[in-house]
């Protein structure tokens, strides 16, 4: 028995709790002890953050991914806080069963990247509440992670700003449920997109640009690695895919407008003419505390929206030419699922060369092409369906080994 079970209080489970999703969480989480009770959190790297964390927030549980950050994190919470936390459990296993458990109610999925996709699919094979920010589990495994919220009676609720403010506008009342009657009232999906550091930078200007300048977000604060995405567009491109998966509908109802003001989330046009948006300051907590509460609203600590002091509100069609990585999504659903995954591993490890100033900013999109093309031709060695969660991994692994070589053989030229 891991846990006491409170009367009408939900046990929380944040699965990457010190990233921005993360951080946001606990914010929410604290100023409602009468509704939600922090069950457990899980970190990667930041284990200073995730003790600080586990004191602050008095989480019954803490979950880091190995034996040398288990001995770290029970040293420095003794020595910076005179806490000798007993309940630390140890690697992905234990963020799986943690998941499973009875005593959990909520699972917020926010590790970034494929590493997040076994929990959280341990979470939809347990028929939890995922309140989701992690794109992978979408992108490199649609069709097996809405196949088992399906079976199994799971509950999702998107919360990145786009897919919950269309989860919003298209109203649903109780448990989410992708065959929504408004789904058949839909002409289009519009996703926003902030234009991100360089959106008025020509192509000229990208080639020489660094990891410091791509992670000055000029709206939203976030991790090095979506920071990343956002600069490059690929972060829309998962959310159409995100979107095509969560929405049923077909990808080519689904487009991004850039609006600099990321005040609109998203909108969604009706097939009558109508089209209903969303609208907030950009402050993660507002996706998060509507998740959390739903299907009631509960209140959080972001400004509230005063459009009077909004002096535009401005809608600009993206720039393929300068962000071709916005438009790598139909390749790749033309492929099929496999494309997809070979798609989103290429990514993160140009991402990672690039972080460290290794490889162009402009260069991410020619490694993904390489990567997708290398699939493509040894697709055959592959299951094409990606049934299970090890078909996926197996493609995973194989388009990272040919990432990391091909970068490491071409490196003068990226």
């Amino acid at each position: 028995m891991w846990s006491i079970i409170l009367k009408n209080i939900k046990n929380v489970v944040i699965l990457g709790s010190t990233g921005s999703i993360g951080s946001n969480t606990l914010d929410v989480i604290n100023d409602h002890p009468d509704k939600l009770n922090l069950f457990c959190i899980s970190g990667f790297s930041n284990i200073d953050k995730l003790a600080y964390q586990s004191i602050k927030y008095k989480s019954e549980f803490v979950i880091v991914p190995d034996q040398k950050s288990y001995k770290y994190f029970s040293e420095y919470c003794k020595n910076k806080y005179g806490f000798i936390f007993s309940k630390i459990l140890i690697g992905n296993q234990a963020l799986i069963d943690i998941v499973s458990d009875s005593y959990c109610d909520i699972v917020v999925s926010a590790i970034v990247g494929l590493a997040g996709l076994s929990s959280t699919l341990a979470a939809a094979n347990a028929g939890k509440k995922i309140l989701l920010a992690n794109k992978e589990s979408l992108v490199a495994a649609g069709h097996l992670f809405m196949n088992s919220i399906s079976i199994h009676k799971a509950e999702i609720i998107p919360i990145d700003s786009e897919h919950n403010a269309i989860f919003q506008c298209l109203n649903y009342s109780s448990k989410y449920n992708k065959n929504n009657n408004n789904v058949k009232y839909i002409n289009k999906l519009w996703l926003t997109a902030s234009g991100g550091p360089f959106r008025l930078y020509t192509t000229h200007q990208l080639q020489n640009v660094t990891a410091e300048d791509t992670c000055k977000h000029p709206t939203w604060k976030m991790g090095k690695k979506i920071s990343v995405d956002s600069a490059t567009l690929f972060n829309k491109c998962l959310e159409i895919i995100e979107s095509y998966w969560l929405f049923n509908i077909d990808y080519n109802n689904i487009d991004v407008l850039v609006h600099p003001q990321s005040i609109v989330h998203a909108i969604v046009e009706y097939i009558d003419g109508s089209s209903l948006a969303q609208l907030s300051n950009p402050d993660m907590r507002i996706p998060i505390s509507y998740a959390l509460g739903f299907p009631e609203r509960i209140h959080n600590k972001a400004f509230h929206l005063d459009l009077s002091k909004v002096k535009n509100l401005e809608f600009y069609k993206p720039d393929i030419i300068k962000f071709p990585c916005l438009s790598l999504y139909k390749t790749v659903l033309n492929i099929g699922q496999g494309g997809c995954v070979a798609m989103n591993a290429a990514n993160e490890i140009a991402v990672n060369w690039f972080l460290k100033n290794t490889i162009k900013f402009t260069s991410i999109y020619l490694v993904i092409i390489e990567a997708i093309n290398w699939y493509i031709i040894n697709i055959n060695k592959f299951s094409k369906d990606c049934s299970n969660l090890d078909e996926i991994l197996l493609i995973d692994n194989e388009i990272r080994k040919f990432t990391e070589s091909f970068i490491s053989k071409n490196i003068n030229k990226l």
